[in-house]
């Protein structure tokens, strides 16, 4: 199984020159990647006898709290002096899963603040320049699988236990909407299968992660399709489009929204699929789309936003309507591209 080629031999270096703490991070509404990364590799640097918190920014999914190694996560929010403390002595820190530190929110100042080596390990596109060392591999399935080159390019494979796999195994099935997209390559395949071999089961991380819905979250996907979705077939598009009475209604929990726009790019028409949701201070945008159209492109553009050919986000700080409306507006520019899909 070769890895690609990486700067992995200088986090060993940095990892050989560090005697004091490090931290592990990741972005901001924290997804199974996100999550099983940090955790992940927060595990194997507990093994290797290195002194390690893994801090989030804000609370993740309860889907998602399942994983090994969880109740070690601590979170910026609901304790911001702890963990500003803890990033301000720290030695080495682990950025990952996000290009840039602007996506780790409220923390952002005291990780910019960090006197502490920072090193990305990321697959996201256009990294931005406010690491000293990055690990940037595009066409990476995930962070989780970046994770695992790592592990194996340190020669410690052996070190992958179950609650290790368990986790890296989480974030390559999240990232892939278990393994529908994003590994047009037979890497993620071949982890996947070692993984299993070391303990993982499958059947039982997919139910974890995508079989424990609330009530309320499903009710909430419900109003979402009956609803809520708005379907132009002249563009190849559809989206949703939620207000906060909405998510008030459905007693919205962090997550709830997760997935529900790929409901909406099931249609087998739609190419192009957009949720929005507001949350009173800010509207939260999901794009996803099938083949060769960026969605990357139309939020680093139009929402300041960013993520993968397929799959990208982004927060706008206007109206639900007004934000629904450039995306409206959008639609006429990608007419062509759209139908060009397939």
């Amino acid at each position: 199984m070769p890895i690609k080629v990486t700067d992995f031999p200088k986090i060993k270096e940095l990892l050989d020159a560090t005697h004091g703490t490090i931290i592990v991070t990741t972005h901001t509404n924290p997804d199974g990647d996100a999550i099983g990364a940090s955790l992940s590799l927060s595990g194997y640097l507990r093994k290797k006898g290195f002194k390690v918190s893994t801090i989030i920014p804000d609370p993740d999914p309860v889907f998602l709290q399942w994983m090994p190694f969880h109740d070690s996560i601590r979170i910026f929010s609901e304790a911001p002096e702890e963990c500003s403390k803890l990033i301000g002595e720290a030695e080495l820190i682990f950025c990952l899963d996000f290009n840039g530190l602007s996506r780790v929110s409220k923390a952002e100042t005291a990780f910019r603040k960090a006197t502490a080596k920072k090193v990305l390990i990321d697959h996201h596109t256009n990294p931005k320049p406010d690491f000293d060392l990055m690990i940037s591999v595009v066409s990476a399935s995930s962070t989780c699988e970046l994770v695992y080159d790592f592990i194996e390019d340190s020669g410690d494979l052996a070190l992958i236990d179950k609650p290790i796999a368990s986790c890296i195994y989480a974030g390559i099935i999240t990232d892939t909407g278990s393994f529908s997209y994003s590994c047009e390559n037979e890497r993620p395949y071949l982890i996947a299968a070692d993984l299993v071999k070391r303990g993982v089961n499958g059947e039982q991380v997919h139910r974890l992660v995508y079989d424990t819905y609330s009530e309320n979250r499903l009710r909430l996907l419900g109003h979402a399709i009956s609803e809520r979705l708005h379907v132009l077939p002249e563009y190849h598009a559809a989206y949703i489009a939620l207000t906060k009475d909405d998510l008030d209604r459905f007693n919205h929990q962090v997550g709830d929204t997760e997935d529900i726009v790929n409901f909406a790019l099931s249609i087998g028409s739609v190419n192009f699929a957009a949720l929005f949701y507001d949350r009173g201070d800010e509207v939260k945008v999901s794009l996803r789309s099938k083949g060769h159209f960026s969605v990357n492109a139309v939020a680093t553009k139009y929402f300041n936003g960013g993520g993968h050919v397929n799959a990208a986000g982004a927060t706008t700080y206007i109206s639900l309507e007004e934000t629904v409306n450039i995306f409206l507006s959008l639609l006429p520019i990608y007419e062509k591209e759209l139908k060009a899909v397939y």
